[in-house]
């Protein structure tokens, strides 16, 4: 009797060991997972985002300095200061269509888009006949555009043609120098004055 009760006592602790063992499987094949999930989340939480100036698939320096133009237009549309920033160089000369002296660094050239900028709704500036040549860590691009808004509650359109100078620093193409000009219209009731002189771009 006493050799049947200790089998069943073995009986019975083997079980209770047994299920003890497959209840802590259980449990680390479930944690498994979910610590796995929790190192890919904190794995992908301290990547950086992407960045266009280190693409997944390499571009050439002209795609890039595409891009860039794109970007920087884009940007100049919506009033993206920051992102239209991060295009111009801190010491960028900028040339306008007015007859006026080139403006000198960042800081004087957004006070004057900013001024003017202000005084536009519903800006649009189309981007034509883009031309882009690289010699090294520098380049030049010349493109056509053509410009609508209203300014100071007035529609009107202007066209002209823009070329830039940009230098590789860091590995990013930025703007030295932007020389913009208007094209006169050929039929002269078709800018209005000084509204249709858009900041340069």
């Amino acid at each position: 009797m006493k050799t049947l009760f200790a089998t069943c006592e073995i009986s019975r602790m083997f079980r209770f060991a047994l299920s003890a063992a497959i209840i802590a499987m259980l449990a680390l094949a479930c944690a498994s997972p979910v610590a796995a999930q929790k190192d890919k989340k904190k794995k992908s939480d301290t990547q950086q985002p992407a960045d266009s100036t280190n693409p997944l698939v390499p571009m050439s320096d002209e795609n890039q300095i595409d891009y860039m133009i794109s970007e920087m237009l884009g940007a100049w549309q919506v009033g993206d200061i920051e992102k239209l920033h991060k295009d111009y160089a801190d010491d960028v000369t900028v040339v306008n269509g007015a007859y006026a002296p080139p403006v000198v660094g960042w800081t004087n050239y957004l006070a004057i888009y900013q001024q003017q900028r202000t005084r536009m709704q519903r800006v649009r500036m189309d981007r034509s006949n883009t031309m882009i040549k690289v010699a090294g860590n520098v380049a030049w691009a010349c493109y056509q555009w053509d410009f609508e808004a209203v300014t100071d509650g007035t529609p009107n359109t202007a066209q002209g043609q823009t070329t830039l100078v940009m230098e590789k620093r860091n590995n990013h193409w930025i703007i030295v120098h932007n020389h913009t000009s208007m094209v006169p219209p050929s039929n002269p009731g078709a800018a209005t004055g000084a509204g249709a002189q858009p900041p340069a771009h």
